[in-house]
């Protein structure tokens, strides 16, 4: 799908240029023969435009994903651009032998001794002006993402730390723990004041937590362990409970009460019953702590929001580009959580947090200043280049469509790396999102 939909843009492309070069071969006096001749000349095109934009947009895109969001820096963007002109150049050199020897029946050799190099300049200037026109477009794409994407973690945070909050200990928990200990009293009240004392350092931890980012995973366990002693007094000997007796790194960081949130769920949502027990463990695999269960899922059962989850994955993607992982299978269940070591990621407040988006913001648009400067210089270069070639070439002045519309897009970088729009001013986004954050509270 991906190919077709890349061979129709590349069909359009042709047939754009098809038109603008003949609308500057009829002013210049070049008159066509015969409808043969005209559909001879298109399909010629066609040969050079769809090859030359095809090879060239595979290599864009091998560029695009061997170097992900470190492909607009200087260098990559040098070795694309000298790059895009030497797959050109072969791919010229290949359609014309094409063109000579397999269909007008030249020698190979007497194809050699006729090639100059005032053959390739068209094509080839046609074909660097194309892919810097795509690749200002990516560049402008790849920006708003990556900006959008930096705004929603700002103006998301104080929402995802809310909902942190809100679904850390679901209500059904609380109105449970509140019915065992209501019979614990009249049965046992001895288990009745340990289940109290456990139930109040649960909330104890709550509290504690509630500002944090993230916690060693060593007090998360510890706070895991505490959780399942009041669920186990609730179901009895029905749940076996495993820890891992010892961590390759205790002062590794997890989200907290993200565990509480896993272990709620794989209750909730399987039966829990002596002839049927629900076994959990937690235990390290390759960077994650993983939470198992076995799967019996119950025969009537509320449909899932997927809270817990979204809210775990959505902390976690504030904090580290490692996923959440969940799988499961027939018999099991399991979610993997990233073990985060880096100091850069602890983060005591939010006010903390944001301050350090900001900074990496910052220089981010120092890295997109530097690459407009490039772009910029890289531009200086070639309008001369331009110039030259439409002197030798035509009395047409041909090369001002490709310096204006470069020129264009030079305007467009500009304002991007200086964060700048031309209609509303200097930081309107950042304006409007604080304006719909406030609106929103």
């Amino acid at each position: 799908m991906q190919f077709f939909r890349e061979l129709g843009k590349a069909f359009f492309v042709g047939t754009m240029i098809f038109l603008v070069a003949g609308i500057i071969q009829y002013i210049n006096g070049v008159e066509i023969s015969s409808g043969k001749e005209l559909l001879q000349y298109f399909l010629f095109n066609q040969l050079y435009s769809v090859t030359l934009y095809m090879v060239n947009a595979y290599f864009f895109n091998f560029l695009m994903n061997r170097y992900k969001g470190e492909w607009f820096k200087g260098p990559h963007l040098l070795r694309g651009m000298l790059g895009t002109v030497v797959i050109s150049l072969v791919t010229i050199f290949i359609i014309r032998w094409f063109i000579h020897v397999v269909w007008y029946g030249e020698t190979f050799s007497g194809f050699l001794n006729g090639e100059q190099p005032r053959f390739y300049y068209l094509a080839l200037l046609i074909s660097v002006v194309v892919t810097a026109i795509f690749y200002g477009i990516y560049y402008y794409r790849f920006t708003q993402e990556r900006k959008v994407k930096e705004q929603k973690i700002i103006a998301g945070t104080a929402s995802a730390q809310f909902d942190a909050l809100k679904n850390q200990l679901d209500p059904h928990f609380l109105f449970n723990s509140l019915n065992v200990l209501t019979s614990l009293i009249e049965e046992n009240p001895h288990a009745a004041t340990k289940f109290t004392t456990s139930l109040s350092k649960v909330y104890r931890y709550v509290l504690e937590q509630k500002n944090k980012e993230l916690v060693t995973v060593e007090e998360e366990l510890q706070f895991a362990q505490l959780y399942m002693s009041l669920i186990e007094m609730r179901f009895e000997d029905s749940i076996v409970f495993e820890v891992p007796q010892t961590l390759s790194n205790p002062e590794a960081k997890v989200v907290p009460l993200s565990l509480q949130l896993l272990l709620e769920n794989a209750v909730k949502h399987n039966q829990v019953t002596p002839q049927n027990k629900l076994h959990i463990r937690i235990y390290e695999e390759n960077g994650n702590l993983v939470v198992k269960n076995n799967r019996q899922p119950k025969t009537v059962v509320k449909e899932s929001s997927g809270v817990g989850l979204r809210n775990i994955r959505q902390r976690y993607y504030l904090l580290t580009q490692r996923p959440v992982t969940v799988e499961q299978n027939e018999k099991e269940f399991w979610v993997a959580i990233p073990l985060l070591t880096k100091k850069a990621n602890v983060m005591n407040t939010q006010t903390q947090y944001i301050s350090e988006k900001r900074y990496e913001r910052a220089k981010k648009q120092v890295e997109n200043i530097k690459g407009f400067y490039i772009h910029f210089t890289i531009y200086l270069i070639m309008v001369p280049v331009f110039i030259y070639l439409n002197i030798i070439s035509t009395s047409f002045p041909w090369a001002m469509f490709p310096i204006f519309g470069w020129g264009m897009g030079i305007a467009g970088h500009a304002f991007e790396a200086f964060n700048y729009n031309p209609i509303l001013g200097r930081k309107w986004e950042e304006r409007k999102i604080r304006e719909l954050m406030d609106k929103d509270h």
